[in-house]
């Protein structure tokens, strides 16, 4: 593998992780002012509806991008352009078909797969699924290609017009049902917001679809020549159409599995705090909403840059694969794992350091303030383990072995759910219970992966350079950060005269500044990120140039 071809791989994973953490970005700022529209019990409702609506949204299409973009890949990588083209058309007509059905099952069966609280608001999100499974096919396309740009900005777009829809259309259904009880008016904002993500996707899609008309107009002469295949025969829709399935399916199944533990962890919680621990209901909903609306979505900003890097991954190493270039494969699974890894410990650290202010400033509600940033500080080691699997599962499909993530999550799942009924019936650890049993999955299937890839692939980790040195790095930075923090807060509050939010807010600010700064220079100084690795980063001639000035670097 060249260096360029390396440096391309990891632009386009830049790009891809830049849009994530935009959209992320966005998604919580929207979230500030939407709870506080529509409070956290809508956010409860919302939550116990977008669980489901995820579960079917991962069994029906959720997983189509990254796995046409690996068929895709692999019939590009030997010039089959025809074959690839087929692919694409055959992954439509499945985004569509299963699209419709899943679209049905949570229209009419909602009432039977959340609480009747909840059912309105998954109606609400049921037309999205046939919506997605027809984008999820042209994000695919494009990432076969090599090319994250359409994606990303498909996704900025989505979000764009998410939180939009979401804030207007949540605060005009709760103002017609003005003179409804707050349990109304709740389930009115929830739909709302429900609405909004369905929005979003119709925008994205139509985006997509323009892209797309214009790309294929293009380079219609790939397929349309009589070399178009490489050489090799074409083979029938029904035969590309069995193997699009036959790909697209453990795909599914993995990403299923992993949405559900959400779903069975929502259910456990709830039966057992309200069945058998006498709790009520919307102090239950509230708090399984603080949980899954805060402390979860902050942790999974970070994440989102993972499943960044496993998106741009997966093309690449399907055609090295298939090329037989063993060398070539490792090398990429290596360094995927190694520069998402150098983001992740310090954002689980920086996160635990700083939970509070930051949960703060994504969501201002002071009485569930204390509950949001314990949590988060308890999960965010979550979001090393997360992030790792993220990418360990897509080498592994990628190099043909797509049962085993499934069966990494399966496992997990088993063990993970029987140990939270224990937690649950038998301590007092109450919400805190979903904490522990995220961690206890997370690590889980991080360690039956990387069995199953030093199995498969042969794949040996310096563990020095890729874990130890960003975590001695990442505590210094934690502990940094944390001082810088507490100092200007004490500053602040004496200036403001004692207004904890604009002092934390004016604090958090330079101390997040400085624990970027602090954890490069580290990272940097210990040898565990070169001038290569820089180099191989969007941007990154301009920023070794910038560092060569400040003589981090030679």
């Amino acid at each position: 593998m060249t260096e360029k071809k390396s440096n391309g791989v990891f632009v386009q994973a830049g790009i891809l992780a830049a849009a994530s953490m935009i959209v992320r970005i966005i998604g919580l700022l929207y979230r500030a002012p939407l709870t506080a529209i529509i409070g956290d019990e809508g956010n409860g409702y919302y939550g116990l509806a977008y669980n489901i609506y995820t579960i079917i949204l991962m069994v029906s299409s959720y997983s189509v991008p990254s796995a046409i973009s690996k068929l895709m890949a692999q019939k590009l990588a030997t010039g089959q352009y025809k074959s690839a083209q087929r692919v694409f058309h055959c992954a439509l007509m499945y985004g569509a078909a299963v699209g419709v059905i899943a679209s049905c099952i949570l229209f009419f069966g909602a009432e039977h797969l959340v609480p009747p609280v909840a059912a309105g608001v998954l109606r609400v999100f049921a037309p999205t699924v046939f919506l997605f499974g027809i984008l999820g096919a042209l994000r695919g396309y494009f990432q076969a290609t090599g090319s994250m740009v359409q994606t990303s900005i498909s996704q900025i777009l989505e979000q764009i017009a998410n939180a939009f829809v979401s804030i207007g259309a949540a605060a005009l259904l709760m103002r017609l049902a003005v003179n409804a009880d707050s349990t109304t008016k709740a389930q009115r904002g929830a739909m709302g917001s429900a609405l909004g993500t369905g929005s979003g996707v119709f925008i994205a899609l139509v985006f997509m679809s323009v892209c797309y008309f214009l790309y294929s107009r293009k380079n219609s002469h790939l397929w349309k020549s009589g070399e178009g295949n490489g050489g090799a025969a074409l083979e029938s829709y029904a035969s590309v159409m069995k193997e699009t399935i036959l790909v697209i399916t453990p795909f599914l199944l993995s990403g299923s599995i992993l949405n559900l533990t959400t779903s069975v962890n929502q259910t456990i919680y709830t039966r057992i705090m309200i069945g058998i621990r006498g709790m009520e209901e919307i102090f239950t909903t509230t708090q399984y909403g603080v949980f899954s609306n805060k402390a979860v979505v902050i942790s999974n900003i970070p994440i989102s840059i993972a499943t960044a890097v496993a998106a741009a991954i997966i093309p690449g190493i399907s055609a090295a694969f298939a090329k037989r270039d063993l060398d070539d494969t490792r090398r990429r699974a290596s360094n995927a794992i190694r520069i998402t890894l150098i983001i992740a410990i310090p954002s689980a650290i920086g996160l635990t350091a700083l939970a509070k202010p930051i949960t703060l400033l994504m969501f201002p509600q002071m009485a569930t303030l204390d509950l949001a940033s314990g949590l988060l500080a308890a999960l965010s080691v979550t979001v090393i383990f997360y992030s790792t699997s993220t990418i360990t599962n897509a080498v592994l499909q990628s190099i043909g072995r797509m049962q085993l993530p499934l069966v990494s999550a399966g496992i997990a799942l088993v063990i993970q759910t029987i140990v939270l009924q224990l937690v649950l019936r038998y301590s007092g650890m109450g919400v805190y219970s979903l904490v522990l049993v995220s961690i206890l999955y997370s690590v889980l299937i991080f360690i039956m992966n990387e069995f199953f890839l030093n199995r498969y692939l042969s794949l040996k980790t310096d563990v020095t350079r890729t874990y130890v040195k960003p975590i001695l790095c990442a505590l210094i930075m934690g502990a940094a950060t944390r001082l810088i923090y507490e100092l200007l807060l004490k500053i602040m509050m004496s200036i403001t005269g004692g207004r904890y939010y604009f002092s934390s807010l004016i604090a958090l600010i330079p101390s997040l500044l400085a624990a970027v700064a602090v954890y490069f220079y580290a990272l940097i100084r210990s040898g565990a990120m070169r001038t290569e690795d820089i180099e191989s980063l969007p941007k990154g001639t301009a920023i070794a140039r910038i560092l060569r000035k400040l003589h981090w670097i030679v």
